[in-house]
């Protein structure tokens, strides 16, 4: 009863929150392209300068993560975002093609909510407000529950730095006391014009079927192909830097090893040297059961640990320095804990004979749960590089950088982003990088620039022959007459002319 009533409070709570924003948005969209940036530069620079500060909040909330490796993030989503989009035009008329004479003029979409993961609570909360606002949207923030005091202080920052930069009260809402039946009726919300979803399968299947425009983003399980090419020592340098990274939290991290035997006993030297252990057999059966004591589900409580924590949930010691944990594998399936998508430090090793066996490969791991995700590839040479990256059914293919940091835009040219979308691959409507362009629409005024002439339509090429023919049969003339006659019986004889001209405009409404 308590829960009813205390579910009952929450979506009420929601409601307000939604119409607040809604009302901040009618206001907002009357700003200007010089307000609106100096709203979000104020917002960035405010977040920016609490990054450590929510990042140890982050890690002491959800005990998952690195505080160092979140301040990044959070560095990332604020000024790294803004650094990105404080240039674009937004508002009002934002191109003009003169030579095609049209002129595209940007408007918002009005209220957008969006859904942050446990993993990235905060930095996502920013870059989604920054993104959101520049756009000239409000936005409402529904937080993962177990992350919601710190995703509701980078919220309050956030709102605090807009509001001192006079952008309207409630611009940026959030929900305090977040529950799956909260957010859901916050998707459905007739006020919400546009969703951002990041997290679980469960919750973007959900914005997608809100009957609302959504951006949504799906799992990832993405192998790094370590190609024959490589500079094997600088290589698996990153990969492990890149899996270390914030305990392996975010989507794009590398989740398999995939090594050409020519070059593998370097790469387990390197692995070694780099701290990753090597499990034996029983370690490996041990950890199976912890990363997925229900087979094809990952465990929430390895997400975000260190190696050391995860080898004493299962029952092993590791030595001092261990980075990650490797074990060597066969075999792909949902069933096979190693093969899955593990948010941990945690890698398989699959070794493969070509190109051939490792392209195949990677696939079976991507469709195992990364489809449309990202992928990545180390390898010196070009065309390999360039076959591997058509033949992978995913939206980005990281090269000879880490994986992780990769996609979001860190270390490679693609906009910086903690929402990616994974195209038809994987079920997403963009296959991009979500960014400020994709929470605005845009209108277009074209002039005419080409004469046309338009044809008169062509009646039918027999239309008179016909007409002649039907005025012509006796028996249709005696017909009408009949008909005249049997209508008025005084009428004596009736004007062939008459009966004619009956004739033809019954034709002409037949034939047309």
């Amino acid at each position: 009863m308590l829960s009813t009533i205390y579910s009952s409070s929450s979506v009420d709570v929601m409601k307000l929150t939604v119409e607040k924003a809604k009302a901040a948005q009618e206001k907002f969209q009357l700003f200007t392209q010089e307000q609106i940036d100096q709203i979000i530069k104020n917002i960035a620079e405010k977040a920016y300068e609490k990054s450590e500060y929510l990042a140890k909040l982050t890690v002491e909330e959800t005990g998952m993560g690195i505080v160092e490796h979140k301040k990044i993030k959070n560095e990332l989503g604020s000024m790294g975002v803004y650094e990105s989009i404080k240039d674009k035009k937004t508002v009002g008329i934002i191109r003009r093609n003169l030579k095609k004479k049209v002129t595209e003029i940007a408007y918002p979409f009005g209220v957008i909510a969006a859904i942050c993961p446990t993993t990235n609570p905060t930095s996502t909360a920013i870059y989604k407000t920054l993104i959101s606002l520049k756009a000239q949207n409000a936005i409402v923030v529904s937080p993962h529950p177990t992350a919601k005091k710190c995703t509701v202080e980078a919220l309050k920052i956030c709102h605090q730095a807009a509001i001192d930069s006079g952008a309207p009260t409630g611009l940026i809402g959030w929900i305090e006391e977040p529950t799956m039946g909260t957010t859901t009726e916050l998707m459905k919300h007739p006020e919400i014009d546009l969703i951002v979803a990041t997290g679980g399968g469960g919750l973007v299947k959900a914005a997608y079927s809100s009957g609302k425009p959504a951006y949504g983003v799906g799992p990832g399980n993405g192998p790094v192909y370590l190609e024959k090419s490589a500079n094997v020592k600088k290589a698996v340098k990153m990969i492990i830097d890149s899996k270390t990274f914030d305990n392996g939290t975010l989507c794009s991290t590398e989740q398999s090893i995939v090594v050409h035997k020519n070059i593998k006993q370097i790469a387990l030297r390197e692995l070694k040297n780099n701290g990753a252990y090597l499990v034996d057999t029983a370690e490996k059966e041990r950890l199976e059961r912890i990363i997925s004591p229900e087979k094809g589900k990952l465990n929430p409580n390895i997400v975000g640990r260190s190696a050391h924590v995860i080898a004493e949930m299962a029952g092993f010691q590791v030595p001092e320095g261990t980075t990650v944990l490797i074990a060597e594998e066969e075999i792909v399936s949902k069933h096979h804990p190693f093969s899955i998508e593990k948010l941990a430090p945690i890698f398989p090793l699959y070794t493969i004979n070509n190109e051939k066996e490792a392209h195949e490969l990677c696939i079976k791991l991507l469709n195992n749960g990364g489809r449309g995700h990202s992928c990545s590839i180390h390898s010196n040479d070009e065309q390999a590089i360039q076959t591997f990256g058509l033949n992978m059914p995913v939206s980005r293919i990281m090269v000879n950088t880490l994986a992780s940091i990769g996609a979001a835009g860190a270390t490679t040219g693609l906009p910086p982003s903690l929402t990616l979308g994974c195209g038809s691959y994987g079920g997403n409507i963009s296959s991009d990088n979500i960014t400020v362009t994709h929470l605005f629409n845009t209108k277009r005024i074209a002039y005419g620039i080409k004469e046309m002439d338009i044809p008169t339509p062509q009646k039918n090429a027999n239309y008179n022959k016909e007409v002649t023919s039907l005025v012509e049969n006796t028996d249709i003339k005696n017909e009408v007459i009949k008909a005249v006659k049997s209508i008025d019986h005084s009428c004596g004889e009736i004007d062939q002319e008459i009966v004619t001209k009956i004739v033809q405009n019954i034709a002409r409404n037949y034939l047309n």
